[in-house]
């Protein structure tokens, strides 16, 4: 190289230098960088691609003549995938076509045949800059054979001294762009999040994704729970108002494509794309162009944010980009104004529930004062709204401690209670109510729920039911006692007559029902009162159950059914009170009797444990429902249903309260059509007991020696 050609090339260096040194624009830099080549080496046209870290093409300038013409994804994809550019990206190496028509590194298109531009010559060089990729520099000329190996040198040395500047114009750029971006989703974030009512949440990301992307109408669609359709809430810009309520098939169109695959997408040229269809039609817009964002909330998409049209007529590279952001943002909003609006008709409810509830409500702080009362509180207690607010719970009942705890311990571990208390109204009275208290969130506040139930009916009852067993007791015990006295005196005196016989017979097992019945009901009014049993005598309980099986034989027998006595094993002497027992057991097994069918079978049996003994009564009756397990135990409770026997619902209550009373349990186990097991355990004797069983009054005993 002669110093003439040298000066000049050092020259020409600088100067390609300086034109792209005092741009930091992408684009600019790249219209400078291709006039300065199509002007010092020749040319009729030429194309620069710029490539990403990953080689992906990024960024193209493209010129014939000196006109700068538009290009496309799809023009960039294949530049860089076929063709020359293609060869020199995988290779990292300059190429020199002579004659495009005799190379197979040329993808020739139609304008290459011979009746049209024919063939050509072209250099196309990379790009290098610290030993990366970053670009393709191509130039054609019209004429084959135009450029040889100088123009190749030429070629590489501009590259060589332009690549930096490219690389850092690309990485400027990216800054500019993501600084846009990150300054476009701060400012959506600021003006979406500013309300979390429904309404006002779509509006605002309506309004900043036409801003952001400058495009001509939005709409906002969500997935339909039921359905799983895309129903569009709401819409704004040019031709939106038909938009809202518009429903999208599940799956269908390109919301549906984007539902499906969780990615958003961008119809640079709606009609002529193939996925297109009428789903994706609006009513009254010429859809020319389309960018389409899945709205996530929580890793699921929820719906889709959609924009037509860009006023521009294209979508900026970052539009998607932006919309994703975007469609994120509106998803965590759209949920939280969901969980609020949620919120608030949950508030709504409870407030309505809370005010036409039918028992008097009272809302308190942790430390007993109350903050809001309902319109039954007021009623009931006869203050007013205003004079409740400034009372204190204990002040309107007796609180009770063991059942809330000290400071309402109990409540505040999310524990229930429930007792029986009076309410002290505003006249003096007395109220009696039922108390359920719970902890709540009332207002947003964590509080105390106090349901206040008026019992004074139930009490009165309450009332009435013991005057009516106290007149049984002392009304009918004289005189039953009397009948039992004239039969044991008329069974003396009759003659040896089995008709006869039979009959006083009968007579006396009724009177000796009516007895246990008597004699029960005024055991419950005593055990309920909470009277000590003293009466206490060592007994074989298996003696106790023959005894009890002997009571009742008549009945089982009259419905055909079998009595089973299941016991394997000797079983300890158990201290009880030994008629109360007795009754007991006749009680359930009478029980097990009526609900056992004709020809059935009834099973009694025991084991121990040498601290309790364990027995069980089992039926293969119509079974107990879950719900009624515990109800069965309760006085005057009687279960309903076809076929079942009626009675007082005193005898269950009964032996619940006499095992309790000799601190044992009772319980049952049961399933419907499959029969009913009820289980109780007593406790041993610790007494030594000598002696035999014998018969007095009416009752089992036994012998004692005193330790």
């Amino acid at each position: 190289m002669t110093e003439d050609r040298s000066r000049s090339l050092l020259e020409l260096l600088i100067n390609v230098s300086r034109e792209v040194a005092t741009a930091l624009d992408l684009r600019t830099v790249l219209q400078r960088l291709l006039y300065a080549a199509l002007q010092h080496v020749g040319g009729e046209r030429g194309s620069i691609v710029v490539m990403d870290d990953l080689g992906k093409p990024v960024d193209a300038t493209i010129v014939y003549g000196k006109q700068f013409h538009d290009h496309t994804t799809q023009q960039l994809r294949d530049t860089v995938e076929r063709g020359l550019a293609g060869w020199v990206v995988q290779h990292c190496k300059p190429a020199l076509v002579p004659d495009t028509s005799k190379d197979d590194r040329w993808l020739r298109r139609a304008d290459d045949s011979a009746d049209k531009s024919g063939a050509k010559s072209a250099i196309c060089v990379p790009l290098m800059a610290r030993e990366h990729l970053v670009g393709v520099l191509t130039l054609v000329h019209s004429i084959p054979n135009a450029f040889n190996e100088d123009h190749l040198e030429l070629m590489k040395a501009i590259a060589d001294q332009a690549s930096v500047a490219v690389l850092n114009a690309r990485l400027y750029t990216e800054s500019q762009r993501t600084a846009r971006i990150m300054s476009a989703l701060a400012e959506g974030a600021a003006a979406i999040n500013t309300s979390l009512e429904m309404p006002d949440v779509w509006r605002r990301i309506l309004n900043q994704t036409m801003q952001a992307l400058q495009v001509e109408t939005v709409a906002l669609a969500l997935i339909d729970n039921t359905s799983n359709d895309l129903v569009f809430q709401a819409a704004a810009g040019h031709n939106s108002g038909n938009i809202p309520g518009r429903h999208v098939p599940h799956n269908q169109g390109l919301a549906g494509l984007v539902v499906s695959n969780g990615h958003g997408l961008v119809v640079p040229a709606v009609r002529q794309d193939s996925r297109y269809g009428e789903v994706d039609r609006f009513g009254g817009i010429e859809m020319r162009a389309v960018a389409i964002a899945p709205i996530q909330s929580q890793g699921k998409v929820i719906g889709v944010l959609e924009a037509v049209n860009p006023i521009s007529g294209a979508f900026d590279l970052d539009a998607l980009v932006v919309m994703t952001g975007l469609g994120s943002l509106a998803g965590t909003t759209i949920q939280n104004a969901e969980f609020l609006e949620r919120l608030q008709k949950a508030h709504q409810r409870y407030r309505e529930l809370f005010e036409d509830s039918v028992d008097p409500i009272i809302i308190s702080d942790w430390e007993g004062r109350v903050l809001e009362a309902n319109r039954q509180a007021v009623i009931l207690s006869g203050y007013s709204n205003e004079q409740l607010h400034t009372m204190s719970i204990d002040q309107l009942h007796e609180v009770k401690w063991n059942n809330t705890g000290l400071n309402f311990e109990t409540l505040k571990r999310n524990d229930e209670c429930n007792y029986e208390s009076g309410l002290l109204r505003r006249d003096g009275g007395n109220t009696p109510i039922a108390v359920h208290a719970r902890r709540v969130e009332f207002e947003e506040t964590d509080s105390i729920q106090w349901t206040l139930r008026d019992i004074t009916e139930r009490k009165e009852l309450d009332a009435l039911r013991d005057d009516m067993i106290a007149m049984i007791y002392h009304d009918i015990r004289s005189p039953l006692g009397n009948i039992v006295s004239s039969l044991e005196m008329m069974s003396s005196l009759m003659p040896e007559d089995k008709t006869l016989i039979s009959m006083l017979n009968i007579a006396r097992n009724s009177t000796a029902r009516i007895q246990r019945l008597v004699n029960s009901l005024l055991d419950i009014n005593r055990l309920e009162s909470g009277q000590q049993i003293v009466d206490q005598n060592s007994v074989d309980p298996l003696s106790l159950i023959r005894e009890a099986i002997r009571d009742v034989e008549p009945v089982a027998t009259g419905r055909q059914q079998k009595i089973e006595i299941k016991i394997n094993t000797v079983l300890p002497l158990i201290w009880v009170d030994v008629d109360m027992i007795h009754r007991m057991f006749i009680n359930l097994l009478e029980n097990a009797i009526k609900y056992t069918p004709v020809e059935g079978q009834v099973e009694i049996g025991g084991l121990t444990d040498g601290v309790l003994v364990r027995f069980w009564i089992r039926d293969n009756g119509p079974g107990i429902s879950p719900a009624d397990k515990e109800r069965v135990f309760e006085k005057f409770t009687r279960l309903r249903g076809k076929n079942r026997p009626s009675g007082l619902g005193v005898g269950l209550a009964f032996c619940r309260l006499a095992v309790l009373g000799h601190g044992g349990e009772i319980w049952v186990e049961s399933e419907l059509e499959k029969g009913s097991t009820f289980w109780l355990t007593l406790p041993v004797a610790q007494k030594k007991v000598t002696g035999q069983l014998r018969r007095k009054t009416g009752r089992l005993t036994m012998k004692e020696d005193s330790q």
